[in-house]
């Protein structure tokens, strides 16, 4: 489990010792890429091998910003936590892609 800021969040489909009502899914999404130093590099990387930092950064980042969009919804609906949580990748251009982060957002009892 995940606590973001009194938000309950995680992956699993229940909370140990916590009777809920659902109130429905909700998401959190972010299309993200970085400049075109960054993609230079990244292309020299391919050449030689390894892990390409700039991009492994980008997209933590953008794990973390679609899972606090993802929250501020199920805020909005009122939710006392997130279950269910899953992401979703997807390139939308070179050197851009889209992170979703969704779940089911909970109500406690």
């Amino acid at each position: 489990m995940y606590d973001m800021q009194k938000m309950i969040l995680t992956n699993t489909e229940n909370i140990p010792g916590k009777e809920y009502e659902v109130l429905g899914p909700v998401s959190g999404s972010i299309v993200q890429s970085k400049h075109i130093g960054k993609d230079l590099m990244a292309g020299f990387k391919t050449i030689v091998g390894g892990e390409i930092k700039g991009y492994t950064e980008m997209l933590m980042e953008a794990r973390q910003e679609a899972l606090s969009r993802m929250s501020t919804e199920a805020e909005k609906l009122g939710a006392d936590a997130v279950v269910s949580i899953r992401y979703a990748t997807s390139s939308i251009m070179e050197g851009a892609s889209e992170v979703l982060a969704y779940g089911t957002a909970v109500k406690f009892k």
